[in-house]
């Protein structure tokens, strides 16, 4: 028995819905060709590169499942639920997967492992199944959103609520902005998120020697509005900022600046000597979280 089979020998073989849904929307974003205008194209871009970031790279990665800053309460709520109607994903699922991928990086037990090819870290790894005891073990690394009451109707709700987006797209553009805003832009972000599993984790330079494979890559930072500089994510999993170059373009992180300078995000992580400025918050090597209250 090799290494991988040894991680779980009882997952299912397939994730049906998996193998239904992504295929059928990369065929789906063929029928939105004929649907082609620019102001169409506009809609979809705009979504993907300041819309998303919110929602995913703020509310998903940095936010709950770094705990990288403090923002109230409703706003928190707000920014994941950006990223669960654009189709994001369900939160406390995302998060978990997240935090199981920096607990063991590049491994046999890594939900995306790079060791296994490209096409797997990529995209393939979500075509296999999970055991329940799989499921059980990310879950523990949740305890502060297992329990949240809110997340666990976005984790439940997010197919549907992604669903009812194409309404004011169809209400505002027609048949075009659904397939552009809607079809196109859904699977182009997938595939943009993709990409720091996968070509962050194999091609790029790197800024620290960290014990996995991560690379930071321009490609990706620009794609993935911030999320490339994955070299710099891995050796502080817990900034709130990955830019620590001078020429490191951190989008993400500027929609987090923001939000400090008008007093909406607190306690903003950030690594020591890397910044002008610092928040004087030290990055300890472990997240301490607390089970939710809500």
């Amino acid at each position: 028995m090799n290494s991988t089979q040894a991680v779980d020998k009882t997952a299912v073989k397939y994730d049906i819905p998996a193998l239904v849904f992504i295929p059928g929307l990369h065929v789906a974003s063929l029928f939105a060709i004929p649907y082609f205008s620019w102001d169409a194209l506009a809609v979809c871009l705009f979504g993907l590169f300041i819309v998303t970031p919110f929602g995913v790279n703020l509310g998903f990665h940095r936010l709950i499942s770094h705990r990288s800053l403090k923002t109230p309460q409703w706003l928190e709520y707000v920014l994941v639920t950006i990223g669960a109607v654009m189709a994001g994903g369900p939160p406390i699922f995302w998060a978990a997967a997240h935090r199981a991928h920096h607990k063991y990086s590049d491994t046999p037990k890594d939900p995306h492992d790079s060791g296994r090819g490209f096409w797997y870290a990529h995209m393939t790894h979500l075509f296999h199944g999970k055991s329940q005891a799989e499921l059980d073990m990310w879950l523990k690394l949740v305890p502060d959103l297992r329990d949240d009451r809110y997340y666990k109707f976005l984790n439940a709700a997010w197919i549907p609520l992604s669903a009812l987006m194409l309404v004011p797209l169809y209400y505002w553009g027609g048949v075009s902005y659904v397939m552009w805003g809607g079809i196109v832009r859904v699977t182009l972000m997938l595939h943009f998120t993709w990409t720091v599993n996968s070509i962050a984790h194999m091609w790029g330079y790197r800024n620290y020697e960290s014990a996995d494979r991560a690379r930071n890559s321009w490609l990706v930072a620009i794609l993935a509005a911030g999320e490339g500089w994955h070299n710099n994510h891995h050796a502080h999993p817990y900034s709130a900022t990955n830019r620590h170059r001078w020429w490191e373009f951190d989008f993400t992180y500027g929609i987090i600046w923001c939000l400090e300078k008008v007093g909406l995000a607190t306690r903003v992580r950030r690594p020591r000597g890397l910044m002008q400025q610092d928040s004087g918050v030290e990055l300890g090597d472990e997240l301490q979280l607390e089970p939710s209250s809500t």
